[in-house]
């Protein structure tokens, strides 16, 4: 059974090529190559191209998302989330930028996955999950994501599917259109779980298009938290048995901490 529990979701990740955040017209093939790499889910792969090419290798620094501060800050919060790791460098890169739209929102990011997560929740994190939700959507360059995370905190946070699905369709309206396909698979995969209930095959649809989105686009640790989504709404068989195996694949060689946990507790034949 689907549930919108923190070892099926996925985070938005403004930033990567051609959406909202990422680098400005793909300015370069460095600022291209880190893009790939963070989809890869090869983050310290990224960060050390980042590095290596200079300030200017992801983008201008305007202030919207663009430059190395922010493309290193927006990696090491992605890192965290898969692989739970040490918070520390993505809680400094996050302090340090200067867009205070994008410090928001990515700080929310980690707040919402210390609570979901159980990794020692401050007393102020839910307050920074809404607070940093609600000045990145009021910035035309995040608003649609923000959207998308304020769904998640109702749903994970506050057991609130109503206005849950709500935010989902709010992000899909800002989001349609734009090329912005990560996003719509990440929507797909939490409004499915919210139809499958009371329409089976409608639900199964909307899985199977965030499933073959991520794919389309190369996001390997969404591909496989996609693939393990949706092997958990099958019946024993040989689909099922092949997504499964694929996603323990993936989450073994990219370290996909909670990944692993949730594939080992679906109980299904290796």
């Amino acid at each position: 059974m689907v549930t919108n529990d923190p070892y099926i979701s996925a985070p938005g990740e403004p930033g990567a090529p051609g959406e909202p955040g990422g680098p400005a017209g793909r300015p370069g093939l460095i600022a291209g190559l880190v893009s790939r790499l963070h989809l890869d889910g090869e983050w310290d792969g990224a960060l050390a191209l980042l590095d290596g090419a200079g300030t200017g290798a992801a983008g201008d620094g305007d202030g919207n998302g663009s430059g190395a501060a922010a493309a290193r800050a927006r990696i090491l919060v992605d890192r965290f989330w898969w692989r739970l790791d040490d918070p520390a460098p993505a809680e400094r890169a996050v302090a340090g930028l200067g867009d205070p739209a994008l410090r928001g929102y990515l700080a929310a990011q980690l707040a919402y996955t210390r609570i979901v997560f159980a990794l020692g929740p401050r007393p102020g994190d839910e307050r920074l999950v809404h607070t940093g939700l609600q000045a990145a959507a009021r910035d035309k360059t995040w608003r649609a994501w923000a959207a998308f995370w304020q769904g998640c905190a109702a749903d994970n946070m506050h057991d609130d599917p109503g206005t849950a699905r709500q935010r989902y369709g709010e992000a899909l309206a800002l989001c349609s259109g734009r090329g912005d396909l990560l996003l719509e698979s990440y929507i797909a995969r939490h409004q499915g779980s919210h139809v499958i209930g009371t329409d089976r095959p409608a639900g199964e649809m909307l899985l199977r298009r965030s499933l073959y989105l991520r794919a389309a686009l190369g996001a390997r640790p969404q591909t496989a938290a996609a693939q393990a989504t949706l092997a958990g709404e099958l019946p024993p068989g040989q689909e099922r048995d092949m997504l499964t195996e694929a996603a323990r694949s993936a989450a073994r060689e990219l370290g996909l901490t909670w990944l692993t946990r949730h594939l080992a507790e679906m109980s299904l034949p290796t």
